[in-house]
């Protein structure tokens, strides 16, 4: 039981940072409609979403996978050895989630910046 508390704690803890993370950016872009999504290899915007949509979107994934991943370590017994292995796990996909959203961050201020 204590390790589905600090598996959800996990999640919990890196879906708000994910938000706030997405609200500071909303303040530094409120005078952009659109933000890029997807881009080439050579720095080109493929796809472009409203402010907010592109900025909810990897947190509501986030959410989406954390909570599933978190479901799983709940409701499924892992194998004999294997205990261990769930927090870190959980932990885990939070910092990928976390290191996206940043680089997604980071390549849409690159590229309003090179475009002003």
């Amino acid at each position: 039981m204590t390790q589905a508390i600090l598996a959800m704690a996990i999640a919990l803890v890196a879906v708000a940072l994910l938000a706030a993370m997405s609200l500071r950016a909303n303040r530094r872009f409120q005078m952009e409609p659109r933000l890029p999504m997807q881009w080439w290899l050579d720095g080109s915007v493929t796809w472009t979403a409203p402010r907010r949509v592109a900025l909810a979107f990897t947190p509501v994934l986030a959410a989406i996978c954390l909570a599933a991943v978190v479901a799983l370590a709940i409701f499924v017994k892992p194998r004999a050895g294997q205990e261990h292995l769930v927090t870190p796990a959980i932990l885990a996909v939070a910092l990928v989630c976390l290191c996206v959203h940043a680089v997604h961050l980071w390549m849409m201020r690159r590229t309003v910046q090179r475009k002003a």
